[in-house]
């Protein structure tokens, strides 16, 4: 649709409700739907038998006011790495009972089990334990639906809850990551994305899609390709995807608030006493995000984070745990860590004038936009307009229309991001 076509669209539609509205010198904007979940969409799992579990809960409850109905408890013998497939459907049944049917994603408050038999904690309590997650040797696993998924509401599509450890070596770590996450949101922070190639061929495969990436996502945020071992003195850093065993100066560099950092590897999320690196170090090197296979997954990228779709997600104003989620197909053998509801790219600015009005964001989500508009703020509210949008819109611009207030809402029908 042309925007003389929509001009003149909105003209004929909107006569009477300009009729109303001659106190209005100009068009104003009164909302621009963004995806992104809510702290009262998330649940907090604590565990009431491990101390800091109940410390980190308390504190992340305060900080991103949790509502109190979705602190969920349950208990069991804390400090083990694994839990035992019918010790956690215990406690899983105990928290599916207690959640509020609001919840669309959990946080776990331990660092701690990271895994269930077979498969990760996390992915553990967002399906439910299945061994059609897990693999035995080199094989695929069951595909996750929420995959590069323009859903905002996976519990209620889905009926899997994507779930993120708040993991941490202490209470005190886990507070400092919590403060990470809230410090970006909204930061629209200047950072760079580093794409590291690697001399490990092994875990090196990820760096075949990264010449595309760069011509996809420079527009949109400085991207670089590393040919190197290791990321040295960077203190811009958003994004840094490698594939090592271990990834060495990680405290030379300086993550943003918000920042995602993960390497390719067969067990970066055993957390602790591992013979590779543990992901948590990303975390305790100022990055907000990582993720790591607790089993065996070999090199099968679909195993691992996509990083031009955690990308893409995150940039659109997206949550951590959604963005980090939706990046990754076979998630059943990974570890999610980070703050969730981290959330660096909210936000838009809105400009509206003589010449029209105007939506600007680092990254317009894709979709089809309903333009609707009436003559006071409270409504009636109706479409003059809808209008298609791309990957990598970053700006949307209207001509000139009558004074009115105007709301953009964006449909279930949308465009896939790459």
């Amino acid at each position: 649709m042309s925007l003389r076509l929509i001009a003149a669209l909105l003209s004929g539609l909107l006569l009477q409700a300009t009729a109303h509205a001659q106190a209005l010198e100009q068009a104003v904007i009164t909302h621009f739907a963004q995806p992104g979940l809510g702290a009262d969409q998330l649940g907090v799992i604590v565990n009431d038998d491990d101390p800091d579990s109940v410390a980190i809960a308390a504190y992340y409850q305060d900080k991103r006011s949790i509502p109190a109905a979705n602190l969920i408890h349950v208990r069991f013998k804390p400090g083990n790495s694994t839990l035992s497939r019918e010790e956690f459907a215990r406690i899983k049944r105990q928290v599916d009972r207690a959640a509020p049917k609001t919840v669309q994603a959990f946080a776990l408050t331990w660092a701690q089990p990271y895994r269930v038999d077979c498969m990760s904690i996390t992915s553990a309590f967002a399906f439910g334990f299945n061994a059609a997650y897990c693999a035995n040797s080199c094989k695929p696993t069951r595909i996750s639906p929420y995959f590069n998924s323009n859903v905002a509401q996976p519990y209620s599509a889905y009926a899997m809850r994507p779930t993120m450890s708040l993991a941490a070596a202490s209470v005190a770590e886990a507070k400092k990551l919590i403060d990470r996450g809230l410090a970006s949101d909204n930061s629209n922070p200047a950072g760079t994305a580093y794409l590291m190639s690697t001399s490990d061929k092994a875990r090196n495969v990820r760096a075949a899609g990264f010449d595309a990436l760069r011509t996809l996502m420079n527009p949109i945020i400085p991207t670089d390709i590393v040919k190197a071992d290791a990321l040295n003195g960077k203190h811009d850093v958003m994004f840094y995807f490698t594939g090592l065993t271990h990834v060495s100066a990680l405290d030379s560099n300086t993550f943003l608030p918000g920042a995602i950092g993960d390497h390719l590897t067969s067990a970066g999320g055993v957390l602790f006493g591992g013979g590779q690196m543990s992901c948590l170090k990303w975390l305790e090197a100022g990055a907000t995000g990582s993720y790591g296979a607790v089993i065996e997954p070999c090199n099968y990228p679909n195993k691992f984070p996509v990083p031009g779709v955690v990308m893409a997600h995150y940039l659109m104003g997206e949550t951590l745990i959604e963005a980090y989620w939706k990046s990754v197909q076979m998630p059943g053998q990974g570890l999610f860590i980070g703050e969730p509801l981290a959330r660096p790219f909210a936000g838009v600015a809105t400009r509206a004038g003589d010449n029209g009005l105007s939506v600007s964001a680092r990254v317009i989500a894709p979709g089809l936009y309903d333009v609707q508009a009436a003559p006071s703020m409270m409504g009636p509210y109706r479409t003059v307009a809808r209008l298609p949008v791309g990957w990598g819109t970053r700006e949307l611009k209207l001509g000139k229309v009558p004074p009115a207030y105007y709301r953009f809402e964006r449909r279930a029908e949308t465009v896939p991001t790459p």
